[in-house]
Parts: structure tokens; C-alpha cells; sequence
């Protein structure tokens, strides 16, 4: 059996794509880097397309209405709306929040499975591969440093019933919470879909002491969104380091969206949403 030495592996290499060259164009696409598949997107305009044209968003998070047996968002009318205004603005729907979830949580309202179930047909229809799924306020899991065991007992045994739809639907279910990755990870491996992964915030989680690009790293292959935002600040002049979160991202080669949950400093939210976009394709080198 021959020996595939490194200097002959080299030089073979070598050969082929010397040989390459016949083919106009072939050597260049060999050597380039493949394009970043990393998208921005915000929240700040309620789904208005045109105004995040304008700040130079590549797509919007819609919201999915307040508290009805019916959920807004599951209006066929409404969500045509959506699509019409982001054809016309050339931007994409990048994912559906369930905010009411804070309030009304998924581990115990008897109609948040519903919803959820409502929503996921929705971001099929709108064409959006990740919906946010909230636990702050009343819908906290943890208490301390440690999960409250009832709640995540019960939120896991619906996730558990709602990840088949999902992934027939080609959505991801996004937990957002103050997490650790290792408690992001026990709780993801407890459900165990890859219909169902972590929606990561850097600014929570800096706020909470944690350290991000160590958890961004350790997320590999398990985090379908993140949100970019530092407090009242612009990116890069407030608390979160914004260079680390950047390296861990490439090291982990995050090919979604970055949706931005930025403040308005200036009061100007076209502004200040385009300042952030701006940043964050600079610091991605998008």
C-alpha cells in the first residue's frame, strides 16, 4: 500500500490544480473563501419592511400578537400583509417572537401550546426558519444558578410534543433565556430535536456575568439565532466586548441570522438601527 506523505500530498495538490488553470475562473473560486451566509436583521419596526430597508436590514422579526384563542399572526390576511411588504422591500422574514410567552408561559398556560402550534405554521407560510421562544419574567426557569424543576419538567414534555411538527415544518424552535451553555445544553439534550436549539443574546448574558464567547463556542451546531444589543448603548461602546463574541462566532462558523434588539440613542430609530447594522457587518467582515 503507498504512503500518502504530506510533501506528496502537497505536491500532488499541486499538480491538479496547476492542471486547473485550462478552466477560465476555476483557480480563483478554488482559493476563495466560500461567501458568509450571515444575515442582519431587527426587530425595532414591527415588521414595517420599508423602514428596515431604510436602515439597511436584510430582514425583520414580526411579532405574533397579544393573547387570543387566534393568535394575530395565524390571520392568513395578516401574514399576507407581511409577504407583500417584504417582497416589495426585497427583505425576508427571518424569524417569528412569541413575547406573550413572558407572560402567559409555555411550561404551564393551557393554551400556549396552541400558539406555539399556531406560530409554527405561520413561520412556514412566511417563509422564517426560527421562531423565539421567551422565558423571562413569570416564564424564568431558573431560580439562583439552578433550574425550578417543575417548570422545566413540564416545558420539556411539550417541547418534546411540539419538535416533530416543527421539524416537519423546517422550523427551529429558539429558547431564549439567561443561560449558560451548560444549562442551555442540558436542557436542549433533555429535549433532544434538532427541531428545537437556543436563541442566544449576548447582551442578557453579559448582563447576567456570563462569559459569551466561551458559551457561543460551546453552543456549536446547537444555536439557531442571536441577538445583538448592549443596553442603551450603540454596539461596540457599551458593556459587551463585541470583538470576542465576533472570533466565536467565526470559530464556530454561525452561518444565521443576526437579529439586532439595539437601542435608539438618538431617538432616530431608522438611524440608529443602520449604525448598528453597519457595525455589525463590519465587525463580521460581511
Amino acid at each position: 500500500m503507498m504512503t500518502l506523505t504530506r510533501r506528496s500530498f502537497l505536491k500532488g495538490s499541486t499538480t491538479g490544480l496547476a492542471g486547473a488553470v485550462v478552466l477560465p475562473g476555476l483557480m480563483t473560486s478554488l482559493l476563495a473563501a466560500a461567501p458568509s451566509k450571515i444575515r442582519i436583521a431587527a426587530r425595532h419596526f414591527g415588521g414595517d419592511c420599508q423602514r428596515a430597508k431604510q436602515a439597511g436590514m436584510d430582514g425583520v422579526e414580526v411579532g405574533v400578537g397579544g393573547r387570543a384563542d387566534t393568535l394575530e399572526i395565524a390571520d392568513p390576511a395578516v401574514r399576507q400583509k407581511y409577504k407583500d411588504s417584504a417582497q416589495a422591500a426585497g427583505l425576508a422574514v427571518s424569524s417569528l417572537s412569541m413575547d406573550l410567552l413572558n407572560t402567559y408561559p409555555l411550561f404551564e398556560d393551557p393554551q400556549a401550546p396552541a400558539w406555539v402550534g399556531q406560530c409554527i405554521d405561520a413561520a412556514k407560510d412566511l417563509g422564517a426558519k426560527a421562531m423565539l421562544v421567551p422565558f423571562f419574567g413569570k416564564a424564568n426557569l431558573v431560580q439562583g444558578k439552578e433550574f425550578k424543576k417543575d417548570a422545566v419538567d413540564a416545558l420539556v414534555g411539550r417541547l418534546k410534543e411540539l419538535a416533530p411538527k416543527a421539524k416537519a415544518a423546517g422550523v427551529t424552535l429558539g429558547i431564549e433565556c439567561t443561560l449558560s451553555a451548560k444549562k442551555y445544553l442540558e436542557l436542549l439534550d433533555r429535549v433532544g430535536s434538532e427541531a428545537v436549539g437556543a436563541y442566544y443574546d449576548i447582551g442578557n448574558c453579559t448582563n447576567a456575568g456570563l462569559d459569551v464567547p466561551a458559551d457561543i463556542k460551546e453552543l456549536k451546531g446547537r444555536m439557531c439565532m442571536i441577538h445583538f444589543k448592549d443596553g442603551g448603548s450603540y454596539l461596540g461602546e457599551g458593556k459587551v466586548k463585541m470583538e470576542p463574541v465576533a472570533e466565536a462566532l467565526h470559530a464556530i462558523n454561525y452561518q444565521g441570522w443576526i437579529v439586532l434588539e439595539t437601542s435608539n440613542p438618538s431617538k432616530d430609530a431608522i438611524a440608529d438601527c443602520k449604525r448598528n447594522g453597519d457595525f455589525a457587518r463590519k465587525l463580521m467582515g460581511l
